[in-house]
């Protein structure tokens, strides 16, 4: 997995948040290990990933930017808003597969990198079916956006996107079996703004 930006020069990304900022921005995941993943209704999912240095699961909630289903395989579209530096996706790098968690139900997949031209397509579908959180994110990110098409494909081809797609069991069986587990005994396992885990 490779994310080669359109343009190499725009708004750094912000850095990943630390203290009660990172409380919050975890909620989420508790939220998906105490069986309330349906309230999200599938605006955001958990991802299961492996620690590229400690070979443990570890855990990030992300917003979907785009879902779709091909030849009966589901896919999940996802974005980081941290750039590449991010560290669920320098895990995905290492190691692409991984299980999602979409309400109550875990789905084994495989990650991919987008091209950025790709990704611009993308930013430019999701920002009319939600304006007011494609500013904010924009904004967050250090973006300024007209609200026009092509000022949101600008974005979307400076921002790595990922598609995970069903059909491939997580190289770590533990991780797998930690969320089943976790399901069996009643509670279940944003734009990609989870807490640094490695």
């Amino acid at each position: 997995m490779t994310h080669q930006p359109a343009v190499s020069s725009g708004p750094q990304h912000p850095a990943p948040p630390t203290g009660w900022r990172r409380t919050v921005v975890r909620l989420p995941i508790h939220m998906f290990r105490a069986g309330l993943g349906p309230l999200f209704r599938r605006r955001l999912l958990l991802l299961v990933h492996i620690g590229r240095t400690s070979g443990q699961p570890r855990r990030t909630a992300i917003e979907v930017v785009e879902s779709a289903t091909v030849d009966g395989r589901r896919s999940w579209t996802v974005a980081s808003g941290f750039g590449p530096a991010a560290d669920w996706y320098r895990n995905l790098k290492r190691t692409p597969q991984a299980t999602v968690q979409d309400g109550r139900r875990f789905h084994a997949v495989t990650a991919a990198d987008l091209p950025a031209e790709e990704g611009g397509e993308l930013m430019v579908r999701y920002a009319p079916r939600h304006p007011r959180v494609a500013r904010r994110l924009c904004a967050y990110m250090g973006f300024t956006v007209d609200g026009s098409a092509e000022g949101y494909r600008r974005v979307g081809e400076s921002i790595p996107f990922v598609r995970l797609t069903e059909g491939a069991r997580p190289p770590a069986a533990t991780a797998e079996r930690d969320c089943q587990a976790r399901a069996g005994s009643g509670s279940s396992v944003r734009w990609g703004r989870g807490a640094p885990r490695r």
